[in-house]
């Protein structure tokens, strides 16, 4: 007899191939994923329905636990998930790097899930993380359900088809102002046929992204980091990163996007591996302006 939907199903992986299970999936959390004591918990918006993923470290093997009606299509992407597609081969000549690498050899995830990295990428264009996340949670709470399995409180991402019947200034109340609304709510109405870029090489997922207004260099680098685990995607545009890869490989507190891509350069196809091992090293001198938190719902 099949089991039924809210029974979880589990799969066991060889925990000896994955080392650095929490810094590889922090990055791919987004906000609707957490870590507790029992591990880390991802709701998931899958073709087979929602789902939720437990991953933990259980003796010498990561086990996968997942309810739902998607809990199957989950687990069949748990290696992915957890960095086992990554394919590696990082050996840079620059002592510096190769040594920081050696005491954080994470892998790179991916989820698979385009709609949801998305619509964070883009509700985190040009505004505080600050901003960002409290539009993200009015969002969820307002086009969102709870997720499936024992974990309370914890969230779906949007639902895309009720987004998709909502209007600008429904989510301008929510904090989002008209561009930004305007391009959630169209990704929204394409979300099936941007969820099938998943099955595409990240190169050509980006391609397919670029001709729609509003998704640039920095939201599809944000994007495939998270959906394909893309080990070479820069965010070209970002406010602090040209500064903190500049001072870390040459040393200069302010630098541009070219001068970035100029150092990092090298270091391809994993030019974002280097930017997340210096991401996690102390940040660069800050002593210029500090970008402003707005409430774009009182305008």
């Amino acid at each position: 007899m099949p089991s039924r939907a809210d029974e979880p199903l589990s799969r066991v992986l060889d925990g000896s191939r994955i080392g650095g299970l929490r810094a590889t999936l922090r990055p791919i959390s987004l906000l609707w994923g957490r870590f507790d004591g029992e591990g880390w918990w991802k709701p998931l918006r899958t073709p087979a329905g929602p789902a939720t993923l437990l991953v933990a470290r259980r003796g010498d093997g990561v086990t996968g636990t997942a309810w739902g009606p998607g809990r199957t299509w989950v687990l069949d992407r748990l290696d992915a998930i957890v960095g086992l597609h990554d394919v590696d081969g990082f050996e840079p000549a620059d002592e510096r790097i190769a040594r920081l690498y050696r005491r954080n050899p994470s892998r790179f995830g991916r989820t698979g899930a385009m709609f949801e990295a998305l619509v964070q990428a883009v509700l985190e264009q040009k505004v505080t993380g600050a901003e960002a996340k409290t539009a993200l949670r009015a969002i969820t709470h307002a086009y969102s359900e709870p997720a499936p399995g024992p974990r309370a409180r914890l969230m779906l991402p949007p639902d895309p088809a009720r987004l998709a019947g909502s209007r600008y200034h429904d989510l301008h109340d929510l904090g989002v102002e008209r561009r930004r609304s305007e391009l959630v709510l169209r990704l929204a109405s394409e979300a099936h046929r941007l969820e099938r870029l998943a099955d595409l090489p990240a190169a050509e997922a980006g391609r397919r992204l670029a001709p729609i207004p509003g998704v640039g260099r920095w939201t599809i680098a944000e994007t495939l980091v998270v959906t394909h685990g893309d080990t070479d995607a820069v965010s070209v545009g970002d406010y602090h990163l040209k500064h903190q890869v500049v001072w870390h490989l040459a040393g200069r507190e302010r630098g541009t996007d070219q001068e970035m891509l100029e150092l990092l350069e090298p270091f391809r196809p994993h030019r974002a591996r280097v930017v997340r091992l210096l991401e996690a090293l102390p940040t660069y001198p800050r002593r210029g302006p500090r970008m402003p938190v707005r409430r774009f719902s009182s305008l």
